[in-house]
């Protein structure tokens, strides 16, 4: 039986298409040239966080990498890899974590229940967790509890990017490079700056100086 939604998804391309090339006919053709994006996203893998449109930018304006909770992880080869084709060489002068409120990768690390594989994953926020524990446990309520991890999260991932060396050379090479951290709301589409933004200026002398 013909999977008549995976066949919508090619006839949404063509109707994209045709609607990009009716407003500029050399759409495609200019961005086939090059991309020189201001932004890198480092954002969750969840289906309804998209990261141009919530932000109201076009393809070529955000190099983008998703991953479960939006993790910056020192092991990671894939998103060490984009930091740094996106840092030295596509030049971009932001880096945003974006996390979101309701994600499944820090709920399931609140959790004491087997995951399979992705238990491993979120070992990392359990770290965050049991860092900020006091904190936590003061917090009665559990929704309430459940968005505080995921700011704190959130921030523990910008500090996370401050003590990489690939930051770290850019910031002593004064490249304007700075970096900052986000959480999405869901139910209202509203984007919450956790005002953790960090640039050459910044003071390392109480984070983790482990250089990735």
């Amino acid at each position: 039986m013909k999977n008549t939604y995976y066949h919508q998804l090619l006839v949404n391309n063509k109707e994209w298409v045709n609607e990009m090339t009716t407003k500029d006919k050399n759409y495609f053709e200019n961005l086939s040239k090059g991309q020189k994006p201001p932004v890198l996203w480092i954002g969750c893998a969840d289906s309804r966080v998209p990261a141009n449109e919530i932000t109201g930018t076009h393809p070529g304006e955000l190099f983008v990498h998703r991953n479960i909770a939006n993790m910056v992880v020192h092991t990671d080869m894939n998103m060490l890899s984009v930091l740094d084709y996106a840092v030295n060489h596509l030049k971009v002068k932001h880096v945003i974590v974006c996390g979101h409120y309701g994600c499944g990768g820090v709920q399931a690390a609140m959790q004491n229940k087997s995951l399979g594989l992705i238990n491993k994953w979120v070992r990392n926020i359990k770290e965050v967790y049991k860092d900020n524990k006091t904190e936590l446990k003061k917090i009665d309520d559990d929704k309430k509890r459940f968005d505080r991890l995921v700011e704190l999260n959130v921030k523990a991932q910008v500090y996370d990017l401050a003590k990489t060396s690939i930051v770290q050379q850019a910031w002593k090479d004064n490249t304007g490079l700075e970096i900052h951290g986000w959480v999405y709301e869901l139910k209202d589409g509203i984007i919450k700056d956790l005002k953790v933004s960090m640039d050459s200026a910044a003071h390392l002398d109480d984070i983790f100086t482990l250089h990735l």
